[in-house]
């Protein structure tokens, strides 16, 4: 059994827990880490695990379904810098995250990011009413800075992944290579962009419930 999956089963556990403590009542789970820590991978292991337990319905909800247009970046002068904690929608996440938490509608529409064309895609996703447990996965849902400090008291479990840098640089450089990428733009976005915003991640995140592991991510 690799980390990965090591690391989902114990946030499972942990979740399951949760849950039978709460009584039936949605459960928000939130899983954070810098971007190339193996999150998303973790985070959608998590809801597989779920969601072979009899009686319980998980659904996954990627944080990057809020990132501003590259429109809307390029006239705020930050489109070399997307990914930073300025180039997302921290109040239109927080709104949602507390409409999936009341859970009154029978469907809920979310926006899934397409890094294929890096452009979020409105309503890419639908979270029905039955749904038991909402595992939301991203960069900065336990940062300490305003306004997405708001974030961390809707959850009712927070996990951070923990990576070395080395194993971080390794991961990034593997994901850009595979949408094509030469190695100039792999430098260029791993060492002025996405490294430095994990390290700020990784320095600026609140306390979680539960570390987790992951020595595969690179």
């Amino acid at each position: 059994m690799s980390s990965v999956e090591d690391s989902a089963r114990e946030i499972a556990a942990r979740t399951l827990q949760q849950f039978a403590e709460n009584k039936g009542w949605r459960l928000m789970i939130a899983i954070a880490g810098a971007p190339g820590s193996g999150k998303s991978t973790i985070a959608e292991q998590v809801v597989d695990v779920l969601n072979g337990e009899s009686g319980v319905s998980a659904a996954l909800f990627p944080m990057d379904g809020f990132h501003y247009d590259d429109a809307v970046l390029k006239d705020m002068g930050r489109l070399p810098y997307k990914g930073a904690i300025d180039t997302f929608d921290a109040h239109g996440l927080r709104h949602t995250l507390k409409r999936l938490k009341a859970n009154e509608d029978d469907v809920v529409a979310v926006p899934v990011f397409d890094r294929s064309i890096e452009i979020a895609r409105a309503g890419g996703r639908l979270i029905s009413q039955s749904v038991n447990i909402i595992v939301c996965e991203g960069n900065y849902l336990l940062s300490r800075q305003e306004p997405w400090n708001l974030l961390k008291p809707i959850f009712d479990l927070t996990v951070f992944v923990d990576v070395a840098e080395d194993d971080l640089r390794s991961g990034l450089r593997e994901r850009w290579r595979s949408f094509g990428l030469g190695d100039a733009d792999i430098t260029r976005k791993v060492e002025e962009n996405d490294l430095p915003n994990g390290r700020a991640i990784i320095s600026g995140s609140d306390e979680p419930d539960m570390r987790v592991k992951n020595p595969d991510a690179g």
